[in-house]
């Protein structure tokens, strides 16, 4: 294969960058991220010259993600992280067998929480598909992917479209299984449509990659007509759960709760006349102002949530990002006292008599990819979320392909240990490879009825998996993240109408 991303390995294997998936404000990095980062850099050209390789060959190598992974331990130790840290020998640097042993492929990976953007137009040729992109955004031209993916039935890719998602997802990542999901707006202004997510379903389908991929339906209960909606969605799309938003509004002035009976219990009731009873609420992370309005920011707390779950116990209750916000520090939960946005999660729940492993679920799209930032921040809020939501109740999501690949989100999770001194000070639990394979997979299975012996199976055998295995002896990943990453950008896609 022709190497045409990152041909001399200048991009790191696991990012920390200020990209965000288009629903707040780049976040600039610390001192200590640029240290972690020019730590990395160099160790990888010592460690691809003492091996003998290119840096490129190193860059893509597992050794290469071990490396970085190592040098960002050695600076957050440096400046007195000790809440959590990679556990993984520093031998895995410079020997692949070492460095498989701690991040080789070996759970079963279900990514609750995929996104691109469409529109996606489709046409069909006698014996082929072909799939091509309307509209991408201008801050990523820069940053487009043209080049030629020889693989039957992707064609070219071009940024953040279906083939993108399927190259990056699919091959550069250790993924099994996903789901596509939405972002909020109205039915007529979908940056990408239930048509279209169905579409980009099919392409995995006609690479015979059945079941590896979801969607999700979009309904918001106080956008005029979703809710009569629902069963026609269902019927044509054939979706596998809702994804909704309590701070949207059509004036983005007024959001609504889940446990109100105006909005959030009619959805509620709805849902579960169409049969698809598991809603994915999206949490924590405030959607862009001026977009949305002051008034609006409050809705992004969970504290609904407990209520409406005790309400509704038929229901799954799916929290995206674990309510997680960026702007209020993480730390230990005290009962009665919370003061941070997943704090507000727990104590909704335990307010409602719910204990560990109800019926309300943490996902953690975005949200790892910010606690890869901060090992303290990372062990309480990881702590926090396996010892009160439960360690079944956990989900992997990534908010991917905003950050690229997800795969270095699931490298540095491989190797994610909460240190023995958060673990006796605070009670959170020790990440054993049993917790591991839970949040990766095993624990979103349920809910949305996979049964993860055949899925695995059949990520073996279709033309997928078959050509992973191809390709992963000479892979080409781009490294690259496609979200917004300063302010400029930020507004100029909030502009183009992803809200």
């Amino acid at each position: 294969m022709k190497h045409l991303n990152d041909p001399e390995g200048n991009r790191l294997p696991i990012k920390l960058d200020t990209t965000t998936n288009g629903e707040f404000l780049p976040e600039p990095l610390e001192k200590r991220h640029h240290q972690a980062n020019a730590l990395a850099q160099t160790q990888a050209s010592d460690n691809a010259r003492k091996l003998g390789q290119s840096r490129r060959r190193f860059m893509t190598s597992v050794c290469g993600a071990a490396s970085t992974l190592l040098a960002f331990n050695e600076v957050n130790a440096a400046t007195g992280k000790k809440g959590s840290f990679y556990d993984l020998p520093k031998d895995a640097a410079l020997d692949q067998d070492v460095a498989m042993a701690s991040l080789g492929d070996k759970e079963f990976i279900f990514d609750i929480q995929g996104h691109h953007t469409g529109p996606v137009e489709t046409f069909q040729q006698p014996g082929t598909h072909r799939y091509e992109s309307r509209r991408g955004f201008q801050f990523m031209e820069q940053g487009k992917c043209d080049y030629p993916l020889d693989i039957p039935d992707i064609g070219h890719m071009n940024c953040f479209n279906a083939e993108a998602f399927i190259k990056e997802i699919y091959l550069d990542s250790d993924t099994d299984v996903a789901v596509l999901t939405f972002s909020p707006s109205t039915e007529e202004n979908m940056t990408l449509s239930h048509a279209e997510a169905a579409a980009t379903r099919e392409m995995v389908d006609a690479m015979e990659g059945e079941h590896r991929l979801l969607i999700h339906g979009r309904v918001i209960p106080n956008a005029p007509g979703d809710l009569e909606r629902m069963q026609s969605i269902v019927d044509e799309w054939n979706i596998s759960a809702w994804k909704t938003y309590t701070q949207w509004s059509l004036d983005n002035e007024q959001g609504w709760w889940l446990d109100d009976d105006e909005y959030g219990q009619p959805l509620f009731d709805a849902a579960r006349e169409t049969g698809v009873k598991m809603i994915c609420v999206h949490k924590g992370l405030p959607l862009p102002f001026p977009l949305m309005g002051k008034k609006n920011l409050e809705y992004r707390l969970c504290r609904d949530v407990g209520p409406a779950a005790k309400r509704n116990p038929d229901m799954d209750l799916i929290v995206y990002h674990s309510g997680y916000d960026i702007k209020m520090v993480e730390g230990e939960f005290v009962e009665g006292n919370p003061t941070s946005a997943v704090d507000i999660l727990i104590q909704s729940m335990l307010d409602a008599g719910l204990g560990p492993n109800s019926n309300v679920y943490a996902e953690l799209g975005t949200t790892w990819r910010y606690l890869m930032r901060d090992p303290d921040i990372a062990a309480h809020t990881m702590g926090k979320l396996l010892k009160y939501v439960g360690e079944d109740r956990v989900l992997w999501g990534t908010d991917s392909i905003w950050y690229g690949s997800p795969q270095d989100q699931i490298q540095a999770f491989r190797t994610f240990q909460i240190s023995e001194e958060f673990q006796e000070k605070y009670g959170y639990p020790e990440i054993t490879p049993e917790i591991r394979a839970k949040v990766f997979g095993l624990n979103a299975a349920k809910p949305y009825g996979i049964s993860v012996r055949e899925a695995r199976q059949r990520a073996d055998a279709d033309p997928i998996g078959k050509f992973k295995h191809v390709y992963r002896d000479d892979p080409d990943p781009t490294f690259k993240t496609y979200g917004p990453k300063t302010r400029r950008e930020f507004f100029e896609l909030a502009r183009s109408g992803h809200d």
